[in-house]
């Protein structure tokens, strides 16, 4: 059995340190500082890898499982890197009632990835969303923001292909 690609490597740089530790250090002493902290380290870093999770801790007095509680349940933290070409299916009620479950395991099939998960190169990600107010579109996907709506299974194919 093929094992499953994960997350890419982090491969954050000194500069990108540097802008955290000034983040901490404007915040660290204010009350719920930790929600700020990491929105902050999402815009610099893009997501919220461990090791940013686990700089952000050990900076504040946190603990690890803290910084990680809060990182996982709130749906605006993502802790994988979108891919280069970063796939969104709305699972929404109505795009879910029109079929988006099947769309997004199609997907999911033909990339061999799972949802929430980043090729090892970085290509592709694909990440299940709740409405993104396209309704009347259902079912709706996204491609780098790019909206394709009215779909079917069998569609699928030829709009990744443009991205390959």
């Amino acid at each position: 059995m093929k094992k499953k690609p994960t997350t890419v490597a982090f491969k954050g740089t000194h500069e990108q340190e540097l802008e955290l530790d000034r983040l901490i250090a404007a915040h660290k002493d204010d009350p719920g500082a930790l929600m700020p902290v990491l929105q902050g380290a999402q815009e610099i870093y893009g997501y919220l890898p461990e090791e940013v999770q686990r700089h952000i801790g050990l900076a504040m007095g946190i603990p690890f499982e803290q910084v990680y509680g809060v990182s996982t349940f709130y749906s605006q933290f993502s802790l994988n890197p979108k891919g280069e070409v970063a796939i969104a299916v709305c699972l929404g009620t109505a795009c879910y009632v029109k079929g988006s479950g099947g769309i997004l395991d199609k997907i999911s099939s033909i990339l061999d990835l799972a949802v929430g998960e980043t090729s090892r190169d970085g290509k592709y990600s694909i990440e299940a969303t709740r409405c993104i107010g396209a309704c009347g579109l259902a079912p709706v996907l996204t491609i780098n923001n790019e909206v394709y709506g009215r779909l079917t299974v069998a569609q699928v194919e030829g709009i990744l292909k443009k991205y390959m």
